[in-house]
């Protein structure tokens, strides 16, 4: 099996009139919303697939809750990841730790979890529909009570993203805000709140497999 080559698939972010880019804007416009709303006292947020941490290492230098927060940004690339650590280190921002591991897999998260916010950014477009639900159903259990995530998906048919709003409320998310953007690859933007009690802790689960 070929997967798509993630180190190229980021240059998409440095043409500012690129879905992709726009995409990366709303995120971070929502991830900040999430910050700004969050409770006084540290706050902690876990990207998984974080690529090279465009998102959270673009809106964390300049938030005024920037000295709060901790973040884990797990990304298995190694050139991805070394980019991600050398933006963390030119930022000063040493809250953020680059993990070099499986961001499928329940366990890389034990040391770290759980969180305040969690990314569930760029994952749902390159894996099966069967294990965007079983990641929606069971991404909690990297959560505290009360935790949001931001989480992504293009609408394109048959538009899944219907599915993932109603897994969400079913899993005990109440949803924030959806963004449809009307771009070439018709991205959405999710973000939720997380009302019921987290999903029970698991060891060795797998929330999904990339395919091509």
């Amino acid at each position: 099996m070929t997967l798509r080559d993630y180190r190229a698939w980021h240059d998409q972010y440095d043409n500012p009139g690129s879905a992709l880019a726009e995409r990366l804007q709303t995120v971070r416009g929502r991830l900040a919303e999430l910050l700004d709303g969050a409770p006084p006292g540290p706050l902690r947020v876990i990207s998984m697939c974080a690529g090279q941490g465009r998102d959270v290492l673009t809106v964390l230098p300049e938030h005024p809750r920037r000295a709060d927060v901790s973040v884990t940004l797990v990304e298995l690339d190694s050139h991805n990841a070394r980019v991600a650590r050398a933006t963390a280190s030119a930022a000063g921002l040493p809250s953020v730790e680059v993990v070099e591991g499986d961001a499928s897999i329940s366990d890389t998260y034990e040391p770290f979890a759980p969180a305040d916010v969690v990314l569930v950014c760029g994952i749902f477009g390159n894996v099966s529909d069967a294990d965007v639900e079983n990641t929606v159903r069971t991404v909690s259990m990297l959560c505290k009570p009360s935790a949001a995530i931001v989480w992504t998906r293009h609408r394109r048919e048959p538009d899944l993203t219907r599915r993932i709003r109603r897994w969400l409320a079913e899993a005990g998310f109440v949803e924030l805000t959806f963004d449809a953007l009307d771009n070439e690859s018709r991205s959405g933007v999710g973000t939720a709140r997380l009302a019921g009690p987290p999903e029970r802790w698991r060891p060795g689960h797998r929330f999904f497999t990339f395919i091509r």
